[in-house]
């Protein structure tokens, strides 16, 4: 995979990629992330890239002659992702990340200030991507999360591949609590089932967790699911509500 990035600040994402699991990706060479300043692309002699807004008001707009320009230059096959990052996108989640994993070439607008020319998205962008309900001073810190959120989940990524599958949100549900040595600390004892080797129950204990965990903070996710009998039998025993759809 290759990730271009176009942003007045790419120096914010350099640092990222030159450790952990970014660092290991790109190593194996199953990812290049290539960083450009899109004012390599502007044409006056102040490398201007924004503007006022048409019909007044506050903030300035991305300029479109030099994110034309700079799309134009990296020369994108049709089957590239233009993805701008902005908070009118749709969300990103570990099922859209592993989705765009399995593409080939993405290309990551990063906007500023009021956002970008209306032409840029009507005419380029292929994808609005948001990372939450909130907004950032740059799309670059959107653009590396979607980065790391896509990267991770890249073969020889990490050391166990199967371990990104089994995250939060890969199954639809949040993780399970995990325990390491020593088996008591404090007072506090890890759950005798993970000391059995009963490699059954250890699972059915680990998808109750799951599936109580996340009833508790984040039942919108249930709702999207079809719970089978035993599971609305585990949130009772655990005093939990059943969503509603």
């Amino acid at each position: 995979m290759k990730i271009d990035v176009l942003a007045l600040f790419p120096e914010i994402v350099a640092p990222a990629l030159k450790t952990g699991i970014l660092k290991r990706v790109q190593d194996t060479a199953k990812l290049t992330v290539n960083l450009h300043n899109l004012r390599d692309w502007a044409t006056d002699k102040h490398k201007s890239v924004d503007d006022y807004p048409y019909g007044g008001g506050a903030g300035m707009i991305l300029k479109p002659e030099p994110i034309f320009a700079a799309v134009a230059t990296l020369n994108p096959r049709e089957t590239a992702h233009i993805i701008y990052l902005t908070p009118q996108g749709i969300p990103l989640t570990q099922g859209l990340a592993e989705s765009l994993s399995l593409e080939t070439h993405l290309i990551l607008l990063c906007g500023r200030y009021k956002g970008v020319d209306e032409r840029v998205r009507d005419k380029l962008v292929t994808t609005e991507i948001s990372i939450g309900d909130y907004v950032l001073s740059g799309g670059e810190i959107a653009a590396l999360v979607l980065i790391d959120a896509v990267g991770r989940v890249l073969p020889g990524a990490l050391g166990d591949y199967e371990s990104a599958h089994v995250d939060s949100f890969s199954q639809d549900l949040l993780d399970h609590p995990h325990y390491t040595r020593p088996a008591e600390f404090a007072g506090m004892h890890v759950p005798e089932v993970l000391l059995s080797g009963h490699h059954e129950n250890i699972e059915k204990w680990r998808y109750a967790e799951a599936l109580k965990r996340t009833a508790k903070h984040r039942p919108d996710l249930l709702q999207k699911l079809e719970l089978s009998e035993e599971d609305i039998a585990i949130l009772k025993a655990a005093g939990l509500v059943e969503p509603t759809k």
